[in-house]
């Protein structure tokens, strides 16, 4: 990666996280969805990014996110689970022939279609992880899924549309 690269990553990272904890904090639709869209720091880094990293990357993530919410470590388990199933989605998702390190996980890199699938499963699984922790049981099973979907939906339109709004 180039210093350029380097530092407009560190920035939007930078960005993301103060748009979640200022502004998306407030977004909640229904007491069901909410928007996560902190996430998107970890979405939308580099593929040639070690895994170790990035496992590194969503954990300061997510107790940065934690330390605002008063959550005690459900963002960073969330996160870091996502993070760590990134690549496996990376290889069986996108297919971008011959650029398998360089992959730029933006819109107009790997289009509509092929962006929202990645972002829509990696949000899933986040959401999954996070949802059903907080719940700690079973029991709530109906009301977590309905959480869990709802929040998906939001948080994946909620960083298509910021894509649609950046340079990149």
């Amino acid at each position: 990666m180039t210093l350029r690269e380097i530092l407009s990553t560190s920035f939007l990272f930078l960005l993301y996280l103060v748009l979640q904890i200022l502004l998306a904090r407030n977004l909640v639709l229904f007491d069901y969805a909410f928007c996560f869209i902190y996430i998107a720091c970890i979405l939308l880094m580099p593929n040639e990014i070690g895994l170790t990293w990035l496992l590194l990357l969503a954990f300061v993530t997510g107790i940065i996110v934690d330390m605002f919410y008063n959550t005690l470590g459900m963002h960073a388990a969330a996160t870091v689970l996502m993070a760590y199933c990134r690549p496996l989605v990376v290889r069986s998702q996108i297919d971008v022939p011959g650029l398998e390190t360089r992959i730029a996980f933006s819109l107009r890199s790997l289009g509509v279609s092929a962006f929202f699938r990645y972002i829509f499963v990696l949000t899933l699984v986040h959401h999954t992880a996070l949802f059903f922790i907080e719940a700690s049981s079973l029991t709530l099973i109906i009301p977590t899924l309905i959480r869990v979907i709802a929040s998906t939906l939001l948080t994946t339109v909620s960083i298509v549309l910021i894509q649609f709004f950046t340079r990149n």
